[in-house]
């Protein structure tokens, strides 16, 4: 059968954009997480077929649903006839032939909420709980949830059947928690949301800087959860991420090349993203109870906020309080680059030097990569090489890969 090319079109960007919320709605209504993910790749199958002929539905999430739950619904009667669990099989079918068919978009995002809650439940061991989230949530792969976490895809894919396994076992709910039980589990949802946000704004590993569809669906996730509580650090983490987000248009040329923050067209900056970013940063910060997520969202502000000139003192005020928050050699490298870019490249590699001798970060790309701009201003050619050969070496991302070969290209046409 052949695909028509703009059905086909259509049902990758919904994939891309909607399978979480397919997902999320089919795994509350079968209560089976591998049941949910067969139906949803059956109903996107499905899909192919019957939208060429029939065309596409007025609301094609709440369509992919339910041909989902349809789907399930066959495979379990397949599975009666087999004599498998007939009772309790049966009992499944009639639950959800008992299920309204239609599905308000409330009740979808509500699923989400409810997934990520259930995936970041108490009684699922901490290390787990992210990258649940992150697979069937956001739907990352296993391989992206693997790099980002520094361990091998097997040994990922068995901490997720670990995580799902614990949800059934234990029975845990699939419900939006309480008032009172929401701040056990806000932590790790913020963590799920803002890791979701990082791969978009600054893909691990591929032919793209960017993942616009992760960006956007971090940043819709963090409205939904600021919907549910008006948490400061909620308001923080939106914040940050929409200031960030801000400058999406002015971090690439037209050929998918970095431009650095200096360089870049600060005319192209989204105006709505940065006043609302602002605004929620000073919200929060009113509120006097405010975190990491706060700190580094007014660090962003400032910087956003920047015509001329950026204001060093203040961004390196804000990085020291955030580092007594939340000690970190990333941050402590951030605060680093601050300072060289107030009191010159010498200051800031002082630093650095020091988180090396400690045996930090000597695997992180960012590390090499700002040392070898900074010895590059101070004339040290060689080392500068050096700096950004080993950052070379270490990252996945090809626009990335291009920059650092430009780089070194420069210096060895001087």
């Amino acid at each position: 059968m052949s695909v028509n090319p703009a059905i086909n079109q259509q049902l990758s960007q919904l994939y891309k954009d909607h399978s979480g919320q397919v997902l999320a709605t089919l795994v509350r209504l079968l209560g089976d997480f591998d049941l949910a993910e067969e139906a949803m790749h059956d109903a996107f199958s499905q899909a192919l077929g019957s939208w060429d002929t029939q065309g596409i539905p007025a609301n094609p999430t709440a369509w992919l649903i339910s041909t989902g739950r349809f789907k399930a619904i066959d495979s379990l009667r397949r599975k009666k006839r087999f004599g498998e669990l007939a009772s309790d099989i049966q009992q499944q079918i009639d639950e959800l032939e008992e299920h309204h068919q239609s599905l308000s978009q409330q009740d979808i995002e509500d699923d989400q909420l409810r997934m990520i809650f259930t995936c970041c439940h108490p009684a699922i061991d901490p290390q787990i709980q992210i990258p649940l989230t992150l697979r069937e949530v956001c739907g990352l792969s296993t391989e992206e949830i693997a790099s980002a976490f520094l361990v091998s895809p097997s040994t990922m894919a068995q901490r997720i059947v670990r995580g799902k396994n614990k949800i059934q076992q234990a029975n845990i709910p699939f419900v939006i928690p309480e008032l009172t039980e929401l701040p056990d589990r806000l932590d790790a949802v913020l963590s799920v949301i803002y890791l979701v946000f990082n791969e978009g704004y600054s893909a691990s590993s591929g032919d793209s800087l960017l993942r616009i569809d992760l960006s956007n669906e971090a940043i819709r996730l963090a409205r939904l959860v600021l919907a549910l509580l008006a948490d400061s650090e909620v308001m923080g983490l939106l914040a940050l991420m929409l200031l960030h987000e801000s400058r999406r248009q002015a971090r690439t040329d037209a050929e998918g090349n970095i431009i650095l923050l200096e360089d870049q067209d600060k005319g192209l900056w989204d105006q709505a993203y940065i006043a609302e970013g602002s605004a929620l940063v000073q919200q929060a910060l009113a509120t006097r109870r405010f975190g990491a997520y706060t700190i580094q969202a007014a660090i962003a502000a400032v910087h956003a906020q920047s015509t001329v000139s950026t204001d060093w003192d203040q961004v390196i005020a804000l990085y020291s309080v955030l580092l007594q928050v939340e000690p970190s050699p990333v941050i402590e490298l951030n605060r680093a680059v601050a300072i060289a870019m107030r009191d010159g490249p010498q200051a800031g590699l002082h630093i650095m030097d020091s988180i090396l001798a400690r045996g930090e970060l000597q695997d992180y790309s960012k590390m090499h990569s700002t040392r070898g701009e900074l010895l590059r201003r101070l004339g040290q050619t060689s080392a500068a090489i050096t700096a950004f050969e080993q950052a070379l070496a270490l990252v996945k991302q090809l626009p990335e890969q291009r920059f650092l070969l430009q780089k070194l290209t420069e210096f060895k046409n001087q």
